[in-house]
């Protein structure tokens, strides 16, 4: 018997890739459950093999930190054949990573990462401390999602770990370099939010201006952050030109 959209699907074998409906016209194939670099890598090359398939009916993408949505048309394809199609495009085991590598500056502290010293006594760290911390770490973009081009990443030193506020705030500046739980990440738009904010980038993370390339990371960049002061973030906020350095 077919399988139908109320019914996941699986491929053969131990840890196998799993198909689930996402309502009647999308699905989700999910290739782990964890937050995985090796996970995520998989679920990236899975994204450019299905954009490149040319399968009939596929409509669109989107990559998770473990899984892939995919929406589709209905009337072009069936649940059942569209999700064995799919099974077929994932990549075995590891792949190579092709992300970019980034160094945006940041301002941290002040009016600009206002839960630094929060943090800080947290972990019974100094300010120092923790800034060292998170500028020694080389961070993933796992995914780009709930505002246009935030960026969830992965690679947040431990003694950094920090449940995110009890009180979300209704609002915060974009840009801001934050950190919530296990997760690192930089906001592009002015979002509620309860993560702790760190410091501020004066890259616009998000600009139509761009075209194309209106959110400046994608998933599988790697991000690595430096220092600056205020008057550095004010003369770059106003810059026409880069302000985060691409290093491969």
């Amino acid at each position: 018997m077919a399988a139908g959209p109320d019914d996941p699907v699986a491929a053969p074998g131990h840890g196998a890739p799993r198909v689930r409906p996402a309502g009647d016209a999308a699905l989700t194939v999910e290739l782990g459950d964890t937050v995985d670099p090796v996970v995520n890598r998989r679920v990236l090359e899975f994204d450019r093999r299905v954009r490149a398939s040319g399968l009939p009916g596929l409509l669109e993408s989107v990559p998770t930190y473990r899984s892939l949505f995919v929406q589709y048309d209905p009337g072009a394809v069936a649940f059942d054949a569209l999700a064995a199609a799919l099974l077929a495009l994932v990549p075995d085991g590891d792949v190579p990573a092709e992300g970019r590598r980034w160094v945006f500056p940041v301002c941290y502290g002040g009016e600009h990462g206002e839960d630094l010293g929060h943090v800080a006594g947290t972990h019974g760290l100094t300010a120092e401390q923790v800034v060292a911390a998170h500028l020694a770490a080389e961070y993933r973009v796992y995914m780009i999602g709930f505002a246009p081009g935030f960026a969830y990443m992965g690679g947040l030193p431990e003694l950094l770990h920090t449940p995110r506020r009890a009180s979300p705030r209704l609002r915060i500046p974009a840009n801001s370099v934050a950190i919530g739980g296990v997760q690192a990440g930089i906001t592009s738009i002015p979002v509620p939010s309860g993560w702790h904010l760190l410091g501020r980038t004066p890259a616009r993370m998000f600009d139509l201006a761009r075209g194309d390339d209106a959110f400046l990371l994608a998933a599988g960049d790697i991000v690595r952050f430096e220092r600056i002061d205020t008057a550095t973030f004010a003369a770059l906020e106003g810059a026409d030109g880069p302000v985060a350095r691409r290093v491969g």
